[in-house]
């Protein structure tokens, strides 16, 4: 019976009670505070064309004639009655414009998860496993040049060199541009992902291989591992077998704490290679000022956040008893 779960769950729901308040004032003032003014983003290159009074009715329209506080209370007078508002962008609900980008960036981010967190764990216990020799070497000098390395900057990379300079891949798109969703192939969709998800696993295998590596040395040093060793086990052999229980609760632990900058970064992804998902819709909100849909997506990321941090609490429970005892 795992009796600290409820009080675990109990306790992070009064968290998110005085939290998703805090945030929503924080993300609406620092939207009333940026410089873009939303009328002229939506006007664009046809100032000529609209005229004061024009200009005036749109932003009565969108309600930004109104002060901030009587604005911030109306949005949540909706928020209580489960309406995000209307995005200015899409011409659209903000909740519909969410539900229809929502599962192209979930394939996104759940892909390069995953991906991350194999390779990260298995690249962390080899190094362990090999401490001081080459192979150690190699992989410690890739993570550390990976961990400094801006995700934009390799998405760029990654395109100069499979998309460009050899062919192989697609440079943008969920899709072949042009052709109906009928005639697309699940092959076509899985070219397309791999560049993105490439560029989104970087984020998370640096940390994750330097974090396991370090816990697989621990395990090795421990008196239980020289017994081990005592009998004829081999560094190899001890790492991919108990050293890995002993290692993917922490490598778990920690990929799904930083679940929040794998979805900070399918925001500079989605940018770069064009993906139809909510990283892409936030650039055009914050690019045109569209405080509801920016809002939105700022609302449901701290709840994806929160989420990737209660699984991490739980995991780390479930792999260290002694964390059960001090809850």
């Amino acid at each position: 019976m795992r009796a600290w779960l409820p009080a675990l769950l109990a306790g992070r729901l009064v968290r998110l009670a005085w939290l998703l308040p805090l945030a929503a004032v924080g993300l609406f003032v620092l939207i009333s505070l940026a410089p873009i003014d939303p009328v002229q983003a939506y006007v664009g290159g046809r100032t000529s064309q609209i005229g004061p009074e024009q200009r005036d009715a749109i932003a009565a329209a969108w309600g930004l004639d109104r002060p901030a506080a009587e604005r911030f209370a109306s949005w949540l007078g909706q928020l209580v009655r489960g309406d995000l508002g209307q995005s200015i962008t899409f011409n659209a609900p903000v909740m519909q414009v969410i539900a229809a980008r929502l599962p192209a960036s979930m394939a996104l981010v759940g892909r390069a998860f995953a991906l991350s967190f194999v390779l990260g764990t298995l690249l962390g216990l080899t190094a362990g496993a090999t401490r001081g020799c080459w192979p150690d070497r190699v992989i410690r000098t890739v993570a550390v040049v990976l961990a400094a390395s801006p995700g934009f900057w390799v998405a760029i990379l990654l395109v100069a060199v499979f998309a460009v300079g050899l062919g192989w891949l697609p440079a943008c798109c969920a899709t072949p541009p042009g052709q109906l969703a009928s005639e697309v192939t699940l092959a076509d969709r899985w070219r397309h992902m791999v560049l993105p998800v490439a560029t989104l696993s970087v984020v998370g295998v640096a940390p994750l291989v330097l974090h396991t590596r370090q816990s697989l040395i621990a395990f090795l040093d421990s008196p239980a591992a020289r017994h081990l060793f005592a009998h004829g086990a081999t560094p190899v052999r001890l790492a991919f077998g108990p050293g890995l229980r002993h290692a993917a609760g922490v490598a778990l632990t920690l990929h799904l704490a930083s679940a929040g900058e794998l979805f900070g970064g399918s925001v500079l992804a989605e940018a770069v290679f064009a993906w139809p998902g909510l990283g892409q819709a936030t650039v055009r909100a914050a690019t045109g000022a569209d405080a509801p849909l920016l809002m939105g997506i700022g609302l449901a990321t701290l709840l994806f956040v929160f989420a990737g941090n209660l699984l991490a609490d739980i995991a780390a429970r479930l792999a260290d008893p002694r964390l059960r005892r001090v809850s």
